[in-house]
């Protein structure tokens, strides 16, 4: 086998010194002509720096953490597959965890990573907001994607206040002062975040111009910003009965899914939050005898392959989940830690044949 160049051999075919090598490829300053030089010889030397030396100079173990909420949901799979391909073409290595939507179990993933050193970190968060203060306080860079950690309600809050105030902020409009006595915003973190606004209001009001005003929204964890926009697109007065929450798993969304079309037969079309809230309505209805879009029109929160391959293929708002992944992953291996950032991308409403006039 050949042997491999070292720092050393690129340092002595340049002329120049070991530091010298070091500070050029590490983006340091230099000469041009010294920074031609040392490139051309690294590269003639087919010269690759030693990952394992740099962090240990660097006292971290180098790569990026990725937690999930689950492995088995398409969407985040998309995301995942986003997230590796950015650090593949980086040379970084990804540990990867899946929280199962649990905040405790998040903060044990967490903690696991920060003792592992590892300092970088995309995460589709499930705790609040106080929960990441131990790794944030460890100096770690930190990019939610999907969405944000959840705010700990204050007391007293008006929740149509906090609604109005999260709306303002996708917007980007500053949120209004706190109240007397209140603290103000803790300062905001790097993420990647679809457009779920637009998303939320063009289907309602595609569904509305088909006719339907009886629309129910089915959510879970993580959907605060999705329900607040569908309040929003719906008006005042919010049928509350119309708006149903799963905890997370499948059987927890086809009872949510099944208690719903139950309880409200006057209901003519429903907003699913997510892939697994729409499996679940699907599903839901098939068992009940309902059909889709006969009896009950469906939009479906989330592209995934299965959704074109239902009969009839479903109406859904597409967000670009690989993409998300990429570009968090490319926001903290920049960032540093040095500068809040934020990415939001847009959706699209893809309409198929899940949804009808209303009869």
């Amino acid at each position: 086998m050949e042997k491999r160049a070292t720092i050393k051999d690129v340092a002595e075919a340049a002329g120049v010194g070991v530091a010298t090598v070091s500070r050029v490829l590490s983006g340091g300053s230099a000469s041009p002509q010294t920074r031609e030089r040392v490139l051309t010889v690294a590269a003639q030397l087919d010269y690759r720096p030693s990952a394992l030396g740099r962090n240990l100079r660097q006292r971290r173990t180098g790569g990026m953490g990725l937690l999930v909420p689950d492995l088995t949901d398409t969407f985040y799979a998309q995301l995942a597959e986003g997230v590796l391909a950015c650090a593949r073409s980086a040379g970084e290595p990804v540990v990867l965890g899946s929280t199962a939507g649990d905040p405790e179990q998040e903060a044990e993933l967490i903690g696991m990573l920060l003792e592992q050193s590892v300092d970088r970190l995309i995460a589709v968060p499930s705790g609040e907001e106080d929960s990441w203060a131990p790794a944030l306080r460890a100096g770690m860079t930190v990019v939610f994607a999907d969405r944000l950690p959840a705010r700990p309600a204050p007391e007293e809050e008006d929740p149509a206040a906090a609604a109005v105030g999260d709306l303002m902020l996708l917007d980007g409009i500053a949120a209004p002062p706190p109240a007397p006595g209140r603290s103000a915003e803790p300062p905001a973190l790097p993420s990647v975040l679809a457009d779920d606004r637009a998303g939320i209001r063009t289907a309602v009001r595609y569904l509305r111009g088909l006719g339907h005003r009886r629309i129910a929204f089915l959510g879970g964890p993580g959907h605060g910003r999705r329900v607040s926009a569908f309040r929003e697109a719906v008006g005042s007065p919010v049928d509350e009965e119309l708006v149903v929450f799963g905890t997370g798993s499948r059987d927890s969304a086809y009872a949510a899914a099944s208690g719903l079309f139950q309880s409200r037969p006057d209901l003519s079309a429903v907003v699913a939050a997510g892939n697994v809230l729409g499996e679940a309505a699907v599903l839901a209805a098939r068992e009940l005898d309902l059909r889709v879009p006969r009896d009950v029109s469906l939009v479906m929160y989330d592209d995934v392959p299965w959704a074109e391959l239902c009969s009839p293929p479903l109406t859904v708002i597409a967000q670009p989940g690989r993409d998300m992944g990429y570009r968090a992953a490319e926001l903290v291996l920049r960032s540093g830690g040095r500068r809040a950032r934020s990415v939001m991308l847009p959706t699209e409403l893809i309409v198929r044949g899940s949804c009808g006039p209303r009869r």
